[in-house]
């Protein structure tokens, strides 16, 4: 097994504290905080991580973002079966996790994370990183990312729970998609599903808005869970094998 390389000073030691309400058993989910104004030139070769043209291209916060999100997976590979790879960035910009794992990257402002697992436990992981909306942009945001059953709930729920319900849901639709996307191989939107329920303990009920596949159709219902820290919102939905 190679020895991974040192973390660059842009980002924490790596936490495998779980964030979330309930434990995935057999999963491995690690965690960083990153600070993409302590980004050095060559922190991507001494960290051993490809750097994909675009990334190079991009400002310091997007290649901190991407190294951050890129160690974590690492790591996690490591953690769960001694595999010491990176997933690279495919055709349709998802990361390519080895053949028998599934797996999710997730960042948002100083913050990184990702979780794996083997396929024969889990079929499909997406997890989703979101800062928290201000009831403002949430109030604005939320005609193109709520069903009209979502905004009906909305409207009938406690204003000062508006811009919680809009993160939520917009976060909890991106884990879906990460999470069956790689099962259906084909693009669906905020639109083909809808949060049914949410309790503050962090459980969710999803339910799929169109076909998918033979197996993934309209009316089928999905479990998710939540967490808030620190003004971010992280959210997973997981698949059994």
């Amino acid at each position: 097994m190679n020895p991974v390389p040192a973390l660059p000073a842009c980002c924490t030691p790596l936490d495998a504290h779980w964030p979330l309400p309930f434990v995935l058993p057999d999963a491995v989910l690690l965690s960083t905080h990153f600070n993409p104004s302590q980004l050095l030139s060559d922190d991507f070769q001494r960290s051993a991580i490809d750097v994909p043209a675009s990334i190079q291209r991009s400002v310091a916060k997007r290649q901190a973002e991407f190294l951050a999100g890129r160690i974590c997976a690492r790591a996690a590979l490591q953690q769960l079966e001694g595999l010491s790879v990176s997933p690279a960035i495919g055709e349709d910009r998802a990361p390519v996790w080895p053949a028998h794992i599934t797996g999710s990257i997730t960042h948002s402002t100083g913050r990184a994370a990702a979780i794996v697992a083997r396929k024969n436990h889990w079929r499909g992981l997406g997890m989703d990183l979101e800062n928290l909306l201000n009831a403002e942009r949430a109030e604005r945001l939320a005609g193109e990312i709520l069903t009209p059953p979502e905004l009906h709930r909305m409207a009938a729920g406690h204003r000062d729970q508006l811009a919680l319900l809009v993160t939520l849901t917009f976060s909890v639709k991106e884990s879906l998609f990460k999470a069956l996307y790689p099962i259906v191989q084909q693009r669906f939107y905020f639109e083909h599903a809808e949060v049914l329920e949410w309790t503050e303990a962090g459980e969710v009920r999803l339910r799929l808005l169109t076909d998918l596949s033979s197996e993934w159709r309209n009316g089928t219902e999905l479990d998710a869970q939540f967490g808030v820290k620190d003004e971010q919102l992280l959210s997973l939905v997981s698949i059994r094998a």
